[in-house]
Parts: C-alpha cells; sequence; structure tokens
C-alpha cells in the first residue's frame, strides 16, 4: 500500500513537473535604441513588438506557453549591441531575436546569433548588407531574416521622386557618418547612375553635429536643385532648418528617417513638404490597419506614433515569429530557421499580408518596391505624397 502511494505522489510529481515545462515562457530577445537620437524608431518598434506579444499571450501563447519579452538598450552603438547579443544568448537563454534599428549595431551583434544558431529577424535596420552577412558557400545556413524595406529598394525610389517626378538634375547627398548613411550613400549614387545622374554635391556629418552650414553652403555654391538625404531625425533638423536660415530651400527627399518624430519636430514648419519611402503610414484608411493604430494609441497614451513604419515593422516581425513556433512546433533554433523559410501560414501583418516571405535563398520579406509609398510631410503628419499610393493602399486589404 505504502509503495502505491509513493508510486501515486511520484506520477503526481511528474505530470506537475510536466505542466510547468509546458507553460514556461518562450524566452524572445528585444534590442534595439530606446534612449538617444535614434529611440523614436527603437521605441516604437518596441512597443509594437509588445502589443504583438500582448495579442498572442491574450490568446492563449504559442503551443500554450506564454510569450516573454527579454528587453535591451542597445543605445544605438555598435559595441553595446555586440555585448547584448551575447548576454541575451548566453544568459537569458533567447530562443529567437526581434529588433535592432541601426546599420552598424546589426553589423556588429547579428554574427554572434549566426555562430549560436539562433534566428534573428530584424525588424528595422535597412543597410542592404544586413541579411547578405553569412550567405551560402561560406555559411550553409543564415539566420538573419529582415521584414523593412532595405536600402537599396529606398534608394531607388528616392532617386525616382527626385529625378523623373520632380524632374530635379542637379542634386546633392547629405548623409551621416555610420556604416547606414555610408552605405545609404553608395545605394543613391548606384541609383543616381541608372537614370545618368552624377551628384553636384556629396556632404558628410557626424551624430550630434548642430551646424550644417559649410555643408549647405558648398551645395547651394555647387548648384543643387535639392538634397538626398541618409541620416537620422536630430541631424536632418538641423540640415532643414539649416537652410531656412541661409534663405535657400530647395526640397528634401530621403530615406524613411525623415519620418522620425525628432525630425517632425525639431524642424517644424521647415520639415514641410519633405518626402520619404514608407512601408506604412498611420492615416491608412484600411479597417486592419485603424484597428492597429487604435490598439497602439490606447496602448501607449499618444496620439502621433513616433515613427509609424517601425511600429508596424516590430508587431509584425513578433507575429511572423510566433507563426514559425508554431509551424516547428519547437523552439530549437535550426528548426525556427527552417520554419521561416518554408512558413506555410498566411500572416496578415499590418506592413502586408506574409505570404512565404521568406525562403532558403531569400530572407528579405520586402524585396519589391511594391509595398512601399511615398509619405510627405504636413502639419508634423506624415501622410500620402500621392493620391494614387492612398488608393492603392485602401484596396491592399
Amino acid at each position: 500500500m505504502l509503495r502505491f502511494v509513493r508510486a501515486a505522489a511520484c506520477a503526481a510529481l511528474g505530470l506537475l513537473a510536466a505542466g510547468a515545462a509546458a507553460a514556461e515562457p518562450i524566452r524572445i530577445g528585444v534590442t534595439g535604441p530606446f534612449t538617444g537620437g535614434s529611440s523614436p524608431m527603437g521605441v516604437a518598434m518596441r512597443d509594437g513588438i509588445r502589443l504583438a506579444a500582448r495579442e498572442i499571450n491574450d490568446a492563449g501563447g504559442i503551443l500554450g506557453r506564454p510569450v516573454q519579452l527579454v528587453e535591451r538598450d542597445d543605445e544605438a552603438r555598435p559595441e553595446r549591441g555586440a555585448q547584448i547579443a551575447q548576454e541575451l544568448i548566453n544568459h537569458e537563454k533567447i530562443v529567437a531575436g526581434l529588433g535592432i534599428v541601426n546599420t552598424g549595431v546589426a553589423l556588429a551583434s547579428q554574427r554572434f546569433y549566426q555562430q549560436a544558431h539562433v534566428p534573428m529577424i530584424t525588424s528595422v535596420a535597412t543597410g542592404s548588407v544586413i541579411t547578405k552577412q553569412f550567405l551560402p558557400p561560406q555559411y550553409p545556413d543564415n539566420y538573419i531574416f529582415r521584414v523593412s524595406a532595405p536600402d537599396t529598394l529606398q534608394a531607388a525610389m528616392i532617386v525616382e521622386e527626385a529625378v523623373v517626378r520632380q524632374r530635379l538634375r542637379r542634386v546633392a547627398i547629405f548623409h551621416d557618418s555610420t556604416n547606414y548613411g555610408q552605405l545609404g550613400r553608395e545605394d543613391l549614387e548606384r541609383a543616381l547612375e541608372r537614370h545618368g545622374v552624377k551628384p553636384v554635391a556629396i556632404e558628410r556629418f557626424n551624430i550630434r553635429d548642430a551646424d550644417m552650414t559649410p555643408q549647405l553652403a558648398r551645395a547651394r555654391a555647387a548648384g543643387a536643385e535639392g538634397i538626398l538625404t541618409y541620416g537620422l531625425g536630430p541631424e536632418l533638423a538641423h540640415v532643414a532648418n539649416g537652410m531656412v536660415r541661409l534663405g535657400w530651400k530647395v526640397p528634401m527627399v530621403g530615406s524613411w528617417a525623415l519620418a522620425m518624430s525628432n525630425f517632425i519636430d525639431s524642424a517644424g514648419p521647415n520639415a514641410e513638404g519633405a518626402r520619404m519611402p514608407q512601408t506604412f503610414i498611420q492615416e491608412s484608411d484600411t479597417p486592419h490597419r485603424r484597428r492597429f493604430v487604435e490598439k497602439y494609441r490606447i496602448a501607449y497614451g499618444i496620439d502621433r506614433l513616433p515613427v509609424a513604419p517601425a511600429a508596424a515593422q516590430g508587431y509584425d516581425s513578433m507575429l511572423l515569429l510566433a507563426a514559425a513556433i508554431r509551424q516547428a512546433r519547437s523552439t530549437d533554433g535550426p528548426r525556427l530557421k527552417d520554419a521561416l523559410e518554408s512558413l506555410k501560414e498566411r500572416v496578415e501583418g499590418i506592413v502586408m499580408v506574409y505570404d512565404r516571405p521568406f525562403s532558403k535563398t531569400d530572407h528579405e520579406a520586402i524585396d519589391t518596391t511594391r509595398p512601399l509609398v511615398m509619405g510627405e510631410v504636413r502639419n508634423r503628419q506624415v501622410v500620402f505624397a500621392y493620391d494614387e499610393d492612398r488608393k492603392r493602399d485602401a484596396q491592399s486589404r
């Protein structure tokens, strides 16, 4: 009898242990700049990921397990990004990573995800080389995926807007000295060359530079009719404000960072008319996207999303990872990678509906300009620059 009781007790303990193991959280790393000049993108991305994770948990989690986000501020510093990638993988035991805003941080940190066979879905960083760091034949498997629009696509749209639509032939390139700015400048030069245009000036500035007068004076003297930009919000605001101080106002067309709240707020009326490619615009009029914006506003007590594409891409990256975990029925890194490369579930995201977004040889969810639209700053909001984009966006759902 005693042996029976002991056996029953052991069996009960085993069931409890199994139940506890089944309910163990799925730990997912979330990294980005949550402070500093890049923080509008980082915070918007993080909050989009949080919103998706909350919805998943409210619906019962993934495979019966709750999602637990392990968040770290990389401060937009490559060395900090590399440090926290190792911390998340080796000490926090995350099963996958989401996030990364800055191209330099991505290039410094994602090698640790690659080495550990932990999938990383880049939610925001746009440097064209990001998903190409670990390609065959040198690396049989690539663990880096991306949902943001690569700079090759953005550069093509920027040049199309400036050279074809606005008919500017004499343009200057203004870029920051980070990996993001320098690689973006190269993409712009290649895109201009395809249209037979050579920039009349190429001007560089550093992060936290406030006086752009020398660069602007040189561009004006060279006869620039417009400025193409690759930088971040605070410095881009100094470019816009500096033009007004010089009494010289020409169109600004640049990467999606012209949609950052710290550009729009710091430049104020001087930001009006700036144009940039966007994966998502807050004024989008489809029911699904309106619900997302409303949930975001209620959850975080704000009216304007800090950077709407970053919020949407963060949200979508969490949904894609959840679909991969469901398909793999596992959090094992190689099985998650294989699931992402052969995703069977159609995922209705905010940027788009993802239907087999990745493959073994293509880890870019966005590899054409079709999902992109041109945004414009009007009255301190980013809106559709063209009615045709607004109509196409409304018909996309």
